[in-house]
């Protein structure tokens, strides 16, 4: 024969095509495509917007922020390169309304600027509630003060009505829609309220103990930008400096990605998951198309065409059909992504930018290789092969190039799938466990199969229960490989949905039904009884009660320490400013002691906190001296705690297990859920003037919000790998449809009735099903816990009801892809079920 390879391999595809053959490899690859490019086209439109939005986040090209006002040196600086400069400065205080509205009372986030904030970006505001939004570059005028709008509801006041700040009146002038250098909005507990740096000394809010967060912002020429950047963070590094730190378009206000990485990582883990079984899939639908093109192989085989050739025309055919797969997958990705941005509505600003072309190229990259790795090799063998063993209907074993392309393919496929995770630990977890998964798959199938013929009493078991035991043992390579792709398949389903019910529920349980809304600090011990009483008839009956202690750690293992004692900067502002201290004889709920040993009333012991432990290089037996108030303090570490800043609770860095400290001063806080009382709160602080009271209901039910948004976008794309199981469950069922034809027509030839045959079907199938799985829900619960453990840092719950429901879940599952797949067998006449069986 004379032929090209590419005639042959269009008239190949052409007819496999129009007979169904490339349907189940077509549908997994666009999947695994499509799961890949949504996420990727998604990930590169936020990467761009946030890239896009970065100095507006900032508020300027950079920022220096410090706990003290601005060292001089540093305007000096940025002005000496020709940078603009603009100062704010902003700490939380309590805002109230007049006696004639009612007295109301409100903590803010009071923010002061000066002329030309912002230096990127422009404010939003509006004149009314239900306004149109106006942009602007103006500030609040000497007198007035912009707010938003939450903090006019709180406390009753409507605009043009007189705020009180302190000992300043100011008039309320506009309502702040939004700010350019906030950053994300549900980061910021209170409302804002926004002044002129003219007021500020009218407040009389700042004294010398008040804790302001100063910000400098600098903007120009990106050249002279990057200058000043390298000097600043030389110059913060300097002894007669303290507290200052350099914020760039590289390090500053990281709140969005922050709230978006764990979902993020869940959506790539989704994604890869998808890709793994959507490989599977494509293996094992290559598998079938190969045994059912040996005829067509072997009569050009017999006609001379030469092994090239058949190769070449495989290969042109599977790369045609990978693009067109990977095209649709690209196309469908795109489309799904857009449900994403709708999903995230509010948390990420629906006008990104335009998606770059990468996803397109990846997710076609990912496609071939796909295609060509797990699909190609098995179908090479046509082509391997002499033509008297193509005509005895065995493809053989793997050839050299076989061999080739598939370990060139599973590394480059690995590669991507790495690429696409963004996180190496998820990536290696991910990949690595289900390769593992797969060995371990095999081994224990092989093993059950071969006890399977031994546990089965031919002579009392039931006929259909035999049949179906020698079917199984019979094949012992088709079983393996069934069973695999089965548990591989049950695997991924079983893992999503563990890992999406444990981390909705850590999710749920940063703001459950019952979470305190309200943060009470300064309360006087004097006041304790009173306070605890008020809260009491108030109808609050659950509430934290500590002591809050400010002392400076002022040596360790008896030497002094400094902040020049350490490298890193969260360290030196640690050592540089003083810490929340408590004490109590019982551990706070909410806490676990990972090390050492809490010991009620335990003297000269304290407890700290894990996170805080390793950035200071603290450890069990250390000796920590604090300077409380002017009083020295020595105390040993006795445990390390676990505390969970999300629990909405009161959590301290550092406790001591003992209900008494004498000779230290100390007031007191409370965390607690308000009643739905009218007037609660103002009457409390009418009682207790003192106090600081912190109103976190908008920030519960923003946080409610954004887990809502980003719980949906999570199950939406879970749907794609649902489906990518369903794929391979449907393909390892039926990988073996023929072989199972051409043994029920020797059956039926012999007498079995369908009945029988029927049985036995179900039988094989419920066996095979409740073995993977069974496997896949003990594999899924371990790489389950590694992966809450390394990777999403939550706590991995394991329930013994798992392999139970897994097991029947794969029975039902594998029994429902067999029916659906092989309906078709049992149907076919015995005249054309003997015919094939001759053939």
């Amino acid at each position: 024969m004379t032929i090209s390879f590419w005639r042959l391999g269009w008239r190949s595809l052409w007819r496999d095509l129009r007979s169904g053959e490339l349907r189940l490899l077509i549908v997994a690859v666009t999947l695994a495509v499509a799961a890949l490019t949504a996420v990727g086209f998604f990930a590169d439109r936020l990467k761009g917007g946030l890239q896009r939005d970065a100095r507006q986040l900032l508020g300027g090209d950079a920022v220096i922020s410090s706990d003290n006002p601005t060292p001089a040196v540093f305007a000096a600086k940025a002005r000496a390169l020709g940078l603009d400069v603009v100062q704010t400065l902003g700490f939380p205080t309590m805002a109230r309304a007049s006696d004639a509205k009612g007295g109301g009372t409100k903590l803010v986030a009071l923010k002061v600027v000066e002329p030309g904030y912002p230096l990127r970006g422009s404010l939003k505001v509006t004149n009314q509630p239900g306004a149109p939004d106006i942009l602007t570059k103006n500030i609040p005028a000497p007198g007035e003060a912009w707010v938003e709008a939450p903090l006019l509801e709180g406390i009753s006041v409507q605009m043009g009505d007189v705020l009180l700040l302190g000992d300043a009146s100011l008039r309320v002038a506009k309502i702040i829609v939004n700010e350019p250098d906030r950053g994300a909005g549900f980061m910021n507990f209170a409302p804002r309220v926004m002044i002129n740096r003219a007021d500020v000394a009218a407040t009389k809010l700042i004294q010398p103990a008040s804790r302001v967060s100063y910000r400098m912002a600098v903007a120009g020429e990106d050249r002279r930008v990057k200058d000043f950047v390298t000097w600043a963070l030389d110059e913060a590094k300097n002894s007669q400096v303290r507290g200052v730190r350099v914020e760039s378009l590289q390090n500053g206000r990281p709140e969005l990605g922050q709230t978006l990485e764990r979902a993020e990582k869940f959506l790539n883990l989704i994604a890869l998951l998808a890709a793994l079984l959507s490989a599977v899939a494509v293996a094992l639908a290559a598998r079938g198309f190969a045994a059912s093109h040996l005829d067509d192989c072997a009569m050009l085989r017999v006609l001379g065409l030469s092994q090239r050739t058949i190769a070449s025309s495989y290969a042109f055919e599977f790369t045609v059909i990978g693009l067109l797969a990977s095209g649709l997958g690209v196309v469908f990705g795109y489309a799904v992504h857009h449900v994403f941005v709708l999903l995230l509505a509010g948390l990420v600003d629906a006008a990104l930018p335009a998606a770059g072309l990468w996803p397109v190229l990846f997710g076609l990259g990912m496609g071939l290789t796909l295609l060509l790795a797990f699909g190609l090799p098995p179908v090479l063998q046509l082509a391997q092969v002499p033509p008297l063993r193509v005509i005895r209907r065995d493809v053989g074993n793997l050839k050299p190039v076989s061999l080739g392309v598939l370990g060139l393919g599973v590394a480059g496929f690995a590669t991507l799938l790495l690429a696409a995770s963004s996180d190496v630990k998820l990536g290696l977890i991910a990949v690595g466990g289900f390769a593992a998964a797969t060995l371990v798959f095999a081994v224990l199938s092989w093993l059950a199969v071969k006890l399977l013929r031994w546990s089965v009493n031919e002579s009392t078991a039931p006929r259909w229960l035999v049949l179906a035991t020698r079917q199984i043992s019979a094949r012992p390579a088709f079983a393996v490989v069934q069973v695999s792709a089965l548990a591989v398949g049950l695997l991924a389903l079983v893992l999503l949905v563990l890992l999406r019910t444990d981390l909705i529920s850590s999710w749920r349980q940063a703001t459950p039904a019952d979470a305190p809304n309200r943060f009470v600090i300064n309360v006087m011990p004097e006041q304790g009884e009173a306070f605890v009483k008020a809260l009491r008839d108030g109808g609050v009956t659950k509430f934290d009660w500590y002591p809050m202690i400010r002392g400076r750690l002022v040596a360790v293992n008896g030497k002094a320490v400094t902040p020049d004692d350490y490298v890193d900067d969260r360290a030196k502002r640690l050592v540089d400013r003083e810490f929340n201290l408590s004490n109590s004889a019982q551990k706070p709920s909410q806490n676990d002691v990972v090390a050492g040993r809490w010991t009620e009333e335990e003297q000269g012991a304290i407890s700290v906190e894990e996170g805080i432990a390793k950035t200071l290089n603290l450890k069990l037996g250390d000796s920590l001296r604090f300077d409380v108030g002017g009083v020295q303090t020595e105390s040993k570490v006795t445990s390390l705690r676990k505390v969970d800043w999300g629990s909405m609770r009161a959590n301290f860095f550092v406790m001591y297990p003992v209900s008494q400290l004498p000779n230290v001063s100390a007031t007191f806080m409370s965390a607690f859920k308000a009643p739905a009382t009218p007037g609660f709160d103002n009457a409390l602080v009418r009682s207790f003037p003192n106090i600081t009271s912190v109103d976190m209901t908008t920030t519960i039910k923003q946080i409610q919000r954004v887990l809502d948004q980003v719980i949906g976008a999570v199950e939406f794309l879970f749907a794609f790998t649902l489906a990518a199981g369903l794929v391979v469950l449907f393909a390892a069922v039926t990988a073996t449809r023929e072989e199972r034809a051409r043994e029920f027509a020797i059956m039926r030839a012999i007498g079995a009735q369908s009945r029988l045959l029927r049985h036995v079907q179900r039988a094989e199938l419920i066996g095979v099903g409740l073995l993977a799985g069974f496997l896949a829900s003990v594999v899924a619960t371990a790489v389950g816990w590694a992966l809450a453990k390394y990777v999403f840092d939550f706590e991995w719950t394991v329930s013994l009801w798992v392999p139970l429901f897994g097991s029947l879940s794969g029975a039902l599952l594998a029994l429902a892809a067999g029916w659906w797949g092989l309906r078709e067998v049992l149907r076919r006449p015995v005249v054309e079920t003997l015919r094939r069986a001759a053939q």
